[in-house]
């Protein structure tokens, strides 16, 4: 244990350094911002808490932005410090291979945490300034996508330390991660919602269709977020979650299972690759 959070300490301390996490927070903070001010304009004319609105705004802005920040601190972890030659110098410490599997994705994961949280909890803070007047269930949403945001951080951080272990070159490692986050993030939906039109309901339907949204990340993020009450009237993705009858608890450990997966594998096969 003792190693991992020098590990992680020493990931979080480069990030200071390397104005990672200051560039992160402030980038969701003026995101989030914005969206605050500008997204819950139309709530007065609907009906609508003003804070249902800045969910649905913020969990859009999230499922594009935060995979691919997670990819892009994760996906040279292993293979940039194996080109740099500090991953030899770090391995001829008494430490295991996984325990810097391990360390990197606890520091890794602080850093995409911390810039969330602060990020949105500033955007959340903001609109309680303004005196509007929000319910507590509205609260509670507001929480749970800021926490399950977190959680799909760390899905894709996992996944950016399978690439790195996989791929021999930075520059790869690089090509891959974009051309990942391309497929879970746009590629993926497109090609489904076209099977969805074709089909008109004969083959993809009930088990079917939810195993091809939990075998998406992403989908899953939206489902949990997106998919209910008024939030889900918001977004148009109700009747999506009412068809595939996901309860929110597979939905977090969908998440869970989609972070901790990709991150064995990946301390499995750094285990056994040479150096």
């Amino acid at each position: 244990m003792n190693n991992i959070l020098i590990i992680a300490r020493k990931e979080i301390q480069e990030g200071l350094r390397n104005r990672w996490v200051l560039t992160t927070t402030a980038l969701l903070a003026a995101l989030a911002l914005t969206l605050t001010f500008l997204g819950s304009a139309p709530t007065g004319s609907v009906g609508t808490s003003e804070l249902d609105v800045v969910i649905v705004s913020l969990s859009s802005l999230t499922v594009f932005l935060v995979p691919l920040i997670a990819l892009l601190i994760s996906h040279d972890a292993i293979v940039g410090e194996l080109e740099r030659g500090t991953m030899l110098l770090l391995l001829s410490y008494p430490i295991g291979r996984w325990q810097v599997i391990v360390g990197k994705f606890v520091g890794h994961l602080a850093i995409l945490a911390f810039a969330t949280l602060a990020g949105y909890g500033a955007a959340a803070l903001a609109l309680w300034g303004t005196g509007s007047a929000i319910d507590g269930s509205s609260w509670i949403a507001y929480v749970s996508m800021m926490l399950s945001s977190v959680m799909l951080g760390a899905v894709f951080v996992g996944i950016g330390y399978l690439i790195s272990v996989l791929v021999r070159e930075r520059g790869t490692a690089g090509g891959v991660a974009i051309g990942v986050w391309l497929l879970f993030v746009l590629i993926y939906d497109m090609a489904l919602l076209g099977l969805l039109v074709l089909d008109q309901g004969r083959t993809v339907s009930g088990g079917v269709l939810n195993a091809l949204l939990l075998a998406n990340p992403t989908d899953v993020y939206r489902l949990f977020n997106l998919g209910s009450g008024n939030v889900g009237a918001l977004s148009g993705m109700g009747g999506i979650a009412e068809n595939a009858a996901l309860p929110p608890s597979l939905l977090v450990i969908a998440l869970l299972a989609w972070a901790l997966i990709p991150t064995t594998v990946a301390a499995s096969l750094f285990s056994r690759r040479e150096l």
